[in-house]
């Protein structure tokens, strides 16, 4: 049921990425900040602007995976609202991002059923080890959603110390093997490039959704947002795109 999901998803996505998004509505009491981002198309505060030139080894070649296939999903398919963000693990407003304002997103909307969430890490190319982290967190990612989400925790509190690394790797193994997950295994994906597909997969998807800043979160249907903005705005932002669909589906 959440492939379906993601797939009707998809098409409106696309209509997304040609500019064809349907209008938002405004409801009474948004403020002049919310109503702008409804339609907004261009970069803001809180922003890294983002060229996506993407690694070398991302750079051709891309494998085409179905969205379904790609990301983090958090929350229930059955949420009426659908949000990708695009992020890469270097980005400074990203890390502040998932620092300040997701842990009360996620309590006030993904887990209570409005927002189903799919967060897609992907390469911009101008963040310093920013490859080799993704690998590492997608090979712990496949041994499950737990360490992932742990481990993405730690990445982001500790993005100094591997950003400024010449073997990002070590430092940030240390961290994995806390998870107690089976290292052997993830040695073995790290070392046949396992899910390196992946990772270029969601870089060669975000170059084709037009997105130029990171952080980019893309509500299926509306518009995007960019920048770490505050959770007020996202709040708002979210209950009127809840309002509508939830409001449009019992019509």
């Amino acid at each position: 049921m959440r492939r379906r999901q993601w797939a009707a998803a998809t098409v409106v996505g696309t209509l997304l990425m040609g500019g064809c998004a349907r209008d938002a509505p405004e409801a009474e009491g948004t403020d002049d900040t919310t109503r702008s981002l409804l339609s907004q198309a261009g970069g803001e505060a809180g922003s890294t602007p983002v060229p996506i030139v993407g690694e070398s080894a991302l750079a051709d070649g891309a494998p085409i995976l179905p969205l379904t296939e790609m990301g983090f999903n958090l929350g229930s398919w059955e949420a009426p609202v659908k949000v990708i963000e695009l992020s890469d693990f270097g980005c400074g407003y990203c890390r502040q991002f998932h620092q300040m304002t997701f842990p009360e997103l996620r309590e006030q909307f993904i887990d209570t059923g409005m927002v189903e969430w799919k967060f897609m890490p992907f390469v911009a190319g101008m963040f310093a080890n920013s490859l080799a982290v993704s690998e590492v967190a997608e090979c712990t990612l496949e041994q499950g959603a737990e360490p992932f989400e742990v481990l993405a925790d730690r990445l982001w509190e500790g993005q100094a110390e591997w950003k400024a690394s010449d073997e990002p790797e070590t430092v940030v193994r240390p961290w994995v093997a806390e998870l107690e997950i089976d290292m052997a295994e993830f040695d073995r994906c790290l070392a046949d490039d396992r899910r390196i597909g992946r990772i270029a997969a969601a870089t060669a998807f975000a170059r084709q959704a037009g997105v130029r800043a990171t952080p980019t979160f893309l509500v299926i249907g509306y518009g995007p947002l960019q920048g770490a903005l505050p959770f007020d705005v996202f709040r708002e932002f979210l209950n009127l795109v809840y309002e509508d669909l939830t409001t449009g589906a019992t019509n």
